[in-house]
């Protein structure tokens, strides 16, 4: 179980079912226990799942674990994910192989079980520990939510899972309604505020678990709405217009009297002569149509006629 009490999730690989269960014998109700019994379905499971850990047999038909590791470690979905192997091979050269190759730790059988679960519960706390410092660096100090950096790495995370399975994916760019002025005839201290409260909006609008919002800079900020497409996209970004309208938090300066913003939408399936770059200049676009055409409200890209 993760310090959070989370359940921590084991995927096992071995194409011996009484390996399999073997393993699965060691760990209790503190684990949930996935397994594959092919190098394919391991892939699979663990780009869906994203367990906490694999146990990886190294001898197995078609593909071996050596492959397997290698795959998981070249792919972005699955690259952080701790691998240990459990292996009968026990010759120093196969240990510095699996650990070469971005293995966390190498078992060789006969095993403990003992050791194993002390191994297993380690390198899951070790893991735990790498996300909490990763959470650290990539939140925006003043909003707590994601910040740019974090923002480049999701979306090139989903842009890739899109391209994988064919799916849309939309970002939108948001922008405070003339915060410069605000900030300049209420100050700094409630700029702040504002930008916190704008924060606040987005994160409980977009609803969905895979939904994510980050301050993108300044008073910008984005979000990205995998699998999603056009008219559901901009209803989703309209209502986030809506909602943090609706909150009447004051602008003396603004033309609407009260805190508004403006947000370019953008969608597409991603493929060979597509870009995550390319649809955020798009989602751009439409912000800049979105402020041209009066403000407080959300623009849908529309690709410019020949």
């Amino acid at each position: 179980m993760s310090p959070s009490g989370v359940i921590s999730r084991l995927l096992i690989v071995d194409d011996d079912p009484s390996n399999i269960r073997l393993l699965a014998s060691i760990f209790d109700e503190n684990y949930d226990i996935l397994f594959a019994t092919s190098g394919a379905q391991a892939l699979q499971i663990a780009v869906k799942e994203q367990p906490d850990l694999i146990l990886l047999d190294v001898i197995m038909p078609e593909m071996d674990g050596y492959e397997v590791c290698r795959l998981l470690k070249a792919d972005l979905l699955t690259q952080a994910i701790p691998v240990i192997f459990v292996t009968a091979h026990s010759e120093v050269k196969d240990e510095i192989l699996g650990l070469e190759m971005g293995a966390a730790d190498y078992i060789s059988k006969p095993f403990s079980p003992a050791i194993v679960k002390i191994r297993v519960r380690n390198q899951i706390e070790l893991k735990h520990a790498r996300e909490k410092l990763t959470r650290l660096v990539i939140t925006d100090g003043l909003t707590n939510i994601a910040n740019r950096r974090c923002f480049d790495e999701q979306l090139a995370h989903e842009w890739h899972r899109a391209h994988r399975m064919s799916q849309p994916v939309a970002v939108a760019m948001i922008d405070v309604d003339w915060f410069k002025k605000y900030n300049d005839h209420y100050g700094h201290q409630a700029g702040d505020d504002c930008l916190r409260q704008v924060a606040m909006v987005l994160t409980y609008s977009a609803k969905r678990d895979s939904d994510f919002v980050a301050r993108y800079g300044g008073e910008e900020f984005a979000l990205i709405l995998p699998t999603t497409q056009n008219e559901t996209a901009l209803i989703v970004v309209e209502n986030v217009c809506r909602a943090l309208s609706d909150l009447e938090l004051p602008h003396a300066l603004s033309e609407f009297g009260r805190v508004t913003i403006s947000a370019g939408v953008a969608v597409c399936v991603p493929n060979e002569h597509e870009s995550a770059e390319s649809l955020m200049r798009r989602a751009d676009e439409a912000l800049y149509t979105a402020k041209h055409q009066g403000r407080n409200q959300a623009v849908l890209y529309q690709p410019k006629e020949d």
